[in-house]
């Protein structure tokens, strides 16, 4: 019996180590990474990054850095179509948005949101089913800007997105259940708050190029890249980046709604957040 649990320690102890060892060869590689950045404007930054391997595999990621402190949130913004879709593409050149990324889960066949949704003070969809997964609140007015799972807090603030899961509280990752919608890796649309930064990041997948993330992974590099708060937005077919002036209508990540690498399998949604 004493040899049986020494066997078992030995397992269990290896396979944290490993688990450890892993975790930090990935944070070694998102803090050395030659990111290749674009100042968009003063205080709003594009950076991305092939890796060859993060997570065992390779991963397309796009990030866009707002520093609030330089940027007016009067700037930043939320479109919602009540009950039709559109690309991203097409609804932040028509807002003149410098950036922007699609939002939050939308019913497909309908459009909408079916997930809470106030802009400017107007509530646009409510939520028709509650899910676990939606447990994360983006909120913003014109001074404040925050991501919570409290919607007594949330719902004080004029815009306001629910989605989910939640991915960071206080630099921490949140606890995720395992489900195939979390556990799967899938392209992947996010939000998180970086000090006094805004962070918009898209990871590409379905391709032997990207091949997307897990909650878990996305969580992690959040946590690597400093960021304190985040929370996941929609994604597969629907994650999209959109930068005005860029080729391709402005998307510069690579849609997966077509099935190839390239930057045309864009997906009509019901939502953005964006930057005037």
């Amino acid at each position: 019996m004493k040899t049986n649990y020494l066997i078992l320690f030995f397992v269990f102890f290896t396979f944290i180590h490993l688990e450890s060892k892993a975790q930090n060869i990935d944070s070694i590689a998102i803090v050395s990474q030659n990111w290749q950045e674009k100042t968009l404007r003063k205080g709003i930054v594009w950076i991305k990054a092939h890796f060859e391997n993060l997570f065992n595999s390779h991963q397309m990621i796009n990030i866009i850095e707002i520093d609030l402190s330089k940027n007016n949130l009067k700037n930043l913004g939320l479109e919602a179509l009540p009950n039709s879709r559109k690309k991203t593409s097409f609804l932040a050149d028509s807002l003149h948005a410098v950036a922007a990324i699609n939002g939050g889960f939308f019913d497909m066949k309908n459009g909408g949101a079916v997930d809470y949704i106030k802009v400017n003070n107007k509530e646009i969809n409510q939520t028709l089913n509650p899910s676990i997964r939606a447990n994360a609140y983006l909120a913003f007015d014109n001074k404040n800007f925050i991501i919570t799972t409290d919607s007594l807090i949330a719902k004080k603030y004029n815009n306001v997105m629910l989605a989910g899961p939640n991915l960071l509280m206080n630099g921490e990752n949140s606890q995720l259940e395992k489900n195939p919608f979390n556990s799967n890796r899938h392209p992947r649309t996010a939000i998180a708050i970086k000090n006094n930064k805004l962070i918009l990041l898209t990871a590409d997948g379905r391709h032997s190029n990207a091949s997307g993330l897990n909650l878990t992974e996305l969580a992690n590099l959040f946590r690597w890249y400093g960021c304190e708060e985040a929370m996941n937005l929609d994604g597969g077919g629907s994650t999209a980046m959109y930068i005005s002036g860029q080729p391709n209508n402005g998307i510069v990540n690579y849609p997966s709604d077509n099935k190839l690498f390239d930057h045309a399998g864009e997906r009509a949604v019901s939502n953005i957040i964006y930057i005037k």
